[in-house]
């Protein structure tokens, strides 16, 4: 990323990034949510033409789709629509995760003494970090410039977007350069599309492999999903879906690595030395029936309450709920979707609503089939689990 060097050391930045994410973004999400959705839906149309396998036809390469859909999204909340709205942007916005994780994986498999050299020509071969960064920087320059007029008395246009929460949360007495400002800015641009992309994509599978579900959250999104815009809370039932199968296809095998810098042992007695990593096992944690009933059984109202079930009509089976409803945002010893503690993703809640926004548009607005459901739909590399492109998902406008 152009020369970023993140400070290996806890606390020593990313208070401010926090804030910008967890605060700021959170309060702002229902003023902008009504336009978001216009945003995805048109958008979704769009992308569902072009990702189709023949012209004509409603069978979509989904995960694809999302990709581009995702950054459009991300893109609208985070930098504003004169951003979403470059094209030559946004082309390389959505190569951006691709090219990071193919060069990452690259280095992961060569010797360190060799990473500087490879890593500096690996990525010099892709074009998409180079041009978003660029694209950024000239906006943030002008920012910053504002932002030293403004010091001096000058009136300045008011913006409300991720770039100038960052500025405005990043420290005071050394404020970042422009360059560093890109830098925080596209590592959260990473972290954003990379797992809203896996996971609205396996949602968007789990809606065509349990289509019983869907007319309880058409239904439920009819009635509620215009307090959700106002609120940026609520459709429960949505919630728990996109959970359960957040559950069942989590985006890695592992969360929350940490590598000992000392001596440490466990309070069960097992040892790491200096160098050794640790880690939590979320796909095991995932399907271990002392957190979650029938584990391998999905359940999409599994997190629901009673009430809200019982208000809906809806009959669930008891042996495959839990005990404690919970939303998609918990952090807990048994839901690491998000981390662990005090280190967990401060942008979880922006994550959700974006979640709600996209596949509450495209459950209202499509039927969704799978014509092969038994076909190879996830690809698994080392820890991680990634929607195949060539899963085939039938995607028809209610309308037709």
């Amino acid at each position: 990323m152009h020369g970023f060097s993140w400070f290996d050391m806890r606390g020593t930045e990313g208070v401010g990034f926090e804030r910008a994410l967890r605060t700021l973004l959170t309060n702002y999400m229902p003023t902008t949510l009504p336009e978001l959705g216009r945003v995805v839906r048109v958008r979704f149309e769009e992308l569902r033409q072009q990702n189709s396998v023949a012209k004509g036809s409603h069978q979509t390469r989904m995960f694809s789709l999302m990709k581009e859909l995702i950054a459009v999204s991300n893109a609208y909340v985070l930098f504003g629509s004169e951003v979403c709205n470059d094209r030559e942007f946004m082309a390389a916005a959505s190569s951006y995760m691709d090219e990071t994780l193919g060069v990452a994986e690259i280095l992961r498999l060569i010797p360190s003494f060799a990473v500087p050299f490879l890593g500096k020509l690996t990525s010099a071969r892709f074009k998409s970090g180079r041009t978003m960064y660029q694209k950024l920087l000239s906006v943030v320059e002008v920012r910053c410039e504002e932002r030293d007029m403004k010091a001096i008395g000058r009136e300045i246009p008011n913006y409300s977007d991720c770039i100038q929460w960052i500025m405005d949360t990043a420290p005071k007495q050394t404020p970042w350069t422009p360059q560093r400002i890109v830098w925080e800015l596209m590592a959260i641009w990473f972290g954003a599309c990379y797992s809203l992309t896996v996971t609205s994509t396996f949602t968007v599978q789990d809606l065509g492999r349990h289509p019983e579900y869907v007319k309880y959250l058409r239904a439920e999104l009819q009635e509620q999903y215009g307090g959700f815009e106002r609120t940026g809370k609520g459709l429960p039932l949505l919630d728990s879906f996109i959970k359960e199968s957040a559950r069942q296809h989590p985006i890695e095998s592992m969360s929350t690595r940490r590598r000992a810098m000392r001596p440490f042992q466990f309070s069960d007695g097992t040892k790491l030395e200096v160098g050794d990593w640790a880690c939590t096992p979320v796909h095991a944690i995932n399907h271990d029936s002392t957190h979650y009933p029938d584990p391998f059984r999905f359940n999409g109202f599994r997190f629901v309450r009673p009430e809200v079930l019982e208000k809906a009509t809806i009959k669930v089976d008891a042996d495959a709920s839990q005990s404690e409803p919970s939303a998609i945002t918990e952090v807990s010893d048994k839901w690491q979707f998000w981390g662990t503690g005090r280190m967990a993703c401060p942008g979880r809640y922006y994550a959700t609503m974006a979640l709600k926004v996209i596949i509450g548009q495209i459950i209202t607005h499509y039927d969704i089939s799978l014509p092969d459901p038994n076909a190879k739909s996830v690809l698994t590399w080392r820890s991680t689990f990634l929607p195949r492109n060539s899963f085939p998902v039938v995607l028809t406008p209610i309308s037709a």
